[in-house]
C-alpha cells in the first residue's frame, strides 16, 4: 500500500489543479470548448474507475446500463442520480463502510488508504465520508484556491469555528490552511469545543485577521464578544470573513464584525468545495475543472434554466482513488447566474445555497423552504435578532407551520401580527409566528454547539 504522501501526488495536484496566481493564469480567457475538453478527459477516468465499484455496478445495472453506454458528459443524464439515502442503504448492505469505497479496484501494491469522516447524523445514523489521499488533498487545494482568490494569504491569522470530531468541517479547513495556504490557524471549533467567550478572547489576543465558519455561529460569536467587553472592529480587526453564509447573505455578518468584506462558498462533505465567490462578489464560480454541476427540478429531474431554482447534482471530475462521485444529488437548492465574469473566468456561476428540497414543506399547495425564512426576516425587519426555527405540525389533513423568531425588543400581539403579515406576503401562505427573546432558541437550534444549526422541527414524523 502506498504511503499517504506518495498516493496524494502533490506535484500532480499543483500541475493539474493550480491555485494562487497560477489559477488565474491557467483559466482566465480560456474558451468554454477548451474547458469542456478538459472536463471530458477527466470524466472518462472517473467513469472507468466507477465501473469497478460495486455500488455503481448495482445502481447503474438496475437501470439496464452497461459499460460503454455512457460515452461522455452529453450522456450523463442517462445515469440515475443518487443521494444520502442510497449511501446509507449501501452501509446497511455492507457495514461499516458500504460498497462504494473502491479500494479493492486498485492493485494490492497501489491501494491508497481510506480516510474516514462522517456526516453529523442530524437525521439519524451518520453517513461515512470516505477519501483517498489524492482526493483529500485535492479538495483541500480547491478550497485553498478560493481562499486565495478571495484574498487570504500566508500572512493571515485564521480563526476557524468549523467543528471537529468525526464531522469533516474542522479537519478540512485545518488541512487547507496549513497544507496549502500557509497561514497561522486558530482551530477553535464550535462553541462546545472552545467556549464562545474564550474564542473571542483568542481572536483578540492572537490578532486574528480572518474568520471562517458557518454564518449563523459567526453572528453569534460577535454578540458573545460584545457581551464580554470585546468590540469587533476595535479589539478584533478582521480583514475578511469567508464561510457558508446561507440565504441571509453577507450584510448581517459584515455589520456585526465592523464592516469587513464577507465572502461565500459552497460544498458538502462528500464532494468538498464545489463553488466559491471571487473578488468581484458576483456569484459563486463553480470549479468546473474539478466539478461538473447540474441543476435539476427536484420533482421531475429535468434540467432547469438559468435563473430557475433546482437541486445541485454534482459529479466530481477528480475522485478516482477511493470514492468516485457521479450524479450525487445534494438536495441543496440554488440557481445559475447569467452574464460574463468580471475577472475573465470561463466558469459558470451560481447564486449560492438557498434551501434544501428534502426539507421543503408543502402548505396548502405552496412550497416553502424553512431555511430561507431567516433571509426574509433579515431583509425586512430591523427588530429581528437573527435567530429562528420552524415547527411543522399536522391537524387532521392540514399541515401548519409555526415560525419562532427572536426579536430585539418587547413582544406584542400587534408585532406578532406584523411578522405574520410579512411572511404571508412573501411566502404566499399563512404561517403562525411566535416572538422570542434573544438567545432563547439557542438550545433547540444548537447554534453554538453544532456546525449547522437545526432550523426545522417536523412534528409530523414519529
Amino acid at each position: 500500500m502506498l504511503n499517504y504522501f506518495d498516493a496524494a501526488d502533490i506535484p500532480g495536484i499543483r500541475r493539474d489543479y493550480p491555485i494562487g496566481p497560477a489559477f488565474l493564469e491557467r483559466f482566465r480567457g480560456m474558451s468554454r470548448d477548451e474547458l469542456r475538453a478538459m472536463q471530458e478527459a477527466r470524466f472518462q477516468r472517473v467513469l472507468e474507475f466507477a465501473w469497478k465499484v460495486p455500488f455503481y455496478q448495482r445502481l447503474w445495472g438496475a437501470q439496464g446500463i452497461e459499460a460503454g453506454d455512457i460515452k461522455g458528459l452529453d450522456d450523463l443524464a442517462r445515469l440515475p442520480t443518487y443521494s444520502k439515502s442510497d449511501l446509507m442503504e449501501s452501509v446497511e448492505r455492507c457495514p461499516p463502510l458500504g460498497d462504494f469505497d473502491g479500494q479493492s479496484a486498485h492493485p494490492a501494491w497501489a491501494r491508497p488508504q481510506i480516510i474516514i469522516q462522517t456526516t453529523s447524523g442530524t437525521t439519524g445514523r451518520p453517513q461515512p465520508l470516505l477519501y483517498g489521499p489524492k482526493s483529500r488533498e485535492l479538495q483541500n487545494a480547491l478550497l485553498a484556491r478560493i481562499y486565495l482568490l478571495q484574498g487570504m494569504s500566508s500572512d493571515d491569522v485564521v480563526h476557524s469555528v468549523y467543528g471537529f470530531g468525526m464531522v469533516n468541517g474542522g479537519h478540512y479547513i485545518r488541512e487547507t490552511v496549513s497544507h496549502w495556504v500557509g497561514a497561522r490557524l486558530l482551530s477553535a471549533g464550535t462553541g462546545v469545543e472552545t467556549r464562545s467567550a474564550q474564542q473571542a478572547a483568542l481572536m483578540r489576543d492572537f490578532s486574528a485577521t480572518v474568520l471562517v465558519g458557518f454564518g449563523d455561529f459567526l453572528r453569534r460569536l460577535a454578540e458573545v464578544a460584545r457581551e464580554n467587553g470585546i468590540e469587533p472592529g476595535r479589539d478584533i480587526r478582521l480583514r475578511m470573513i469567508t464561510g457558508h453564509l446561507g440565504p441571509e447573505g453577507r450584510e448581517p455578518i459584515s455589520s456585526v464584525w465592523g464592516g469587513c468584506p464577507v465572502y461565500d462558498w459552497y460544498g458538502v462533505g462528500d464532494t468538498g468545495l464545489i463553488a466559491g465567490e471571487g473578488p468581484d462578489m458576483d456569484g459563486m464560480y463553480v470549479m468546473e475543472d474539478a466539478q461538473f454541476l447540474e441543476l435539476i427540478d427536484s420533482e421531475t429531474g429535468a434540467p432547469v434554466a438559468p435563473g430557475e431554482r433546482g437541486d445541485m447534482v454534482c459529479t466530481c471530475l477528480y475522485k478516482d482513488d477511493i470514492f468516485p462521485i457521479i450524479r450525487f444529488n445534494t438536495h441543496d437548492v440554488t440557481e445559475e447566474i447569467s452574464g460574463t465574469s468580471a475577472i475573465g473566468l470561463p466558469f459558470r456561476r451560481i447564486l449560492g445555497f438557498r434551501g434544501r428540497s428534502d426539507n421543503m414543506v408543502k402548505l396548502r399547495g405552496v412550497n416553502v423552504y424553512p431555511t430561507a425564512i431567516g433571509a426574509l426576516l433579515t431583509a425586512e425587519r430591523t427588530d429581528y435578532a437573527g435567530e429562528f426555527l420552524c415547527e411543522v405540525s399536522r391537524e387532521g389533513n392540514r399541515d401548519d407551520m409555526t415560525v419562532f423568531a427572536e426579536i430585539k425588543g418587547a413582544a406584542s400581539e400587534a408585532l406578532r401580527a406584523e411578522f405574520e403579515t410579512l411572511l404571508r406576503a412573501r411566502l404566499g401562505v399563512d404561517v403562525k409566528v411566535r416572538l422570542c427573546a434573544p438567545g432563547s432558541l439557542a438550545e433547540r437550534t444548537g447554534v453554538e454547539s453544532r456546525q449547522k444549526p437545526v432550523r426545522l422541527f417536523d412534528l409530523r414524523k414519529g
